[in-house]
């Protein structure tokens, strides 16, 4: 499962090409994709007109969605923040903390263009998409 990020969604509905966004379209169909609740969250958050956010919200649901909530996740998150802050690198959102936690517990890659998940990557073993 590949996990595409808020920071890749916006460039691909934005219509931006890239790197990213070329990857994750001429995958689109044929690997599995999801997002998290906090992607879903921030993504929606964005869209300023009503039309958007409906053919959004209604695209997006066509992928698998997982919970980034919980105790559990909650208390693994904390630990990974403590751990990677201990080595120096300090991830600078919550969120990006219990997406990056959610896709190690999981064993899930992603597909994102923020620098917070480098850390995750370098020292928990989070598999990342470069494309």
């Amino acid at each position: 499962m590949v996990i595409v990020d808020t920071s890749v969604w916006i460039d691909y509905f934005g219509g931006v090409v890239n790197a990213h966004t070329d990857w994750l379209d001429g995958r689109l169909g044929v690997e599995p994709f999801g997002l998290t609740d906090l992607i879903l969250c921030e993504i929606l958050q964005g869209i300023r007109s009503d039309g958007q956010f409906q053919k959004v919200k209604k695209a997006l649901a066509a992928f698998d969605l997982f919970s980034t909530g919980g105790a559990e996740m909650a208390v693994r998150s904390a630990e990974n923040f403590r751990f990677l802050r201990a080595r120096g690198q300090t991830v600078r959102t919550t969120i990006d903390c219990l997406i990056g936690t959610s896709c190690v517990v999981r064993g899930h890659a992603l597909l994102h263009k923020d620098r917070d998940f480098a850390a995750f990557e370098r020292h928990l073993g989070l598999r990342v998409i470069h494309p």
